[in-house]
């Protein structure tokens, strides 16, 4: 949602509706960290859950390479950087786990922002279609997809006086 958010901040000259979608999917990219869990990664690792995938270093590096892979220029590489790192940033606000690796590889201490509204979601699939699940999908709902359509909403209607 975030990404999608954010491109309402651009012309569709600067971010083509290919590169909102790419952005969509780069914002979901660090929670395949999970995979690690099926062979031994512990959570607290720096390749862990909320580890390396959710730093900044990842944001640059994905962002950067995906930005030379399809030959664009600096402000789809500040959309991709942005909408990359607004996973981790979401989940500094989340109240479990044990915090994000905001400055991996350098250190892998983990930081959560002191305000902490979001319910954190499960881990699984199967747990999101469970009471804990409808819980978090309501929290996201107000605090991340509502938020966003505001912003949506605001910057479309600031394009007409732009």
């Amino acid at each position: 949602m975030i990404p999608l958010a954010l491109s309402a901040c651009f012309s569709s000259q600067q971010i083509s509706p290919g590169v909102v979608l790419l952005g969509m999917v780069c914002s979901v990219l660090p929670d395949l960290d999970v995979v690690g869990f099926l062979f031994g990664v512990r959570y607290g690792d720096m390749f862990g859950h909320r580890g390396f995938s959710h730093s900044i270093s990842f944001a640059v590096l994905l962002a950067g390479w995906l930005t030379w892979w399809t030959g664009y220029g600096a402000t789809v590489f500040l959309f991709l950087f942005v909408s990359i790192l607004s996973h981790p940033l979401v989940n500094a606000f989340t109240d479990g786990g044990l915090g994000i690796a905001f400055f991996s590889p350098f250190s892998n201490r983990r930081y959560f922002f002191p305000w902490r509204p979001i319910a954190v979601p499960p881990i699984g699939i199967r747990a999101f279609f469970s009471r804990r699940g409808w819980a978090v999908f309501k929290s996201e709902l107000r605090w991340i997809w509502l938020p966003s359509a505001l912003l949506y909403l605001a910057a479309q209607g600031l394009r007409g006086y732009l």
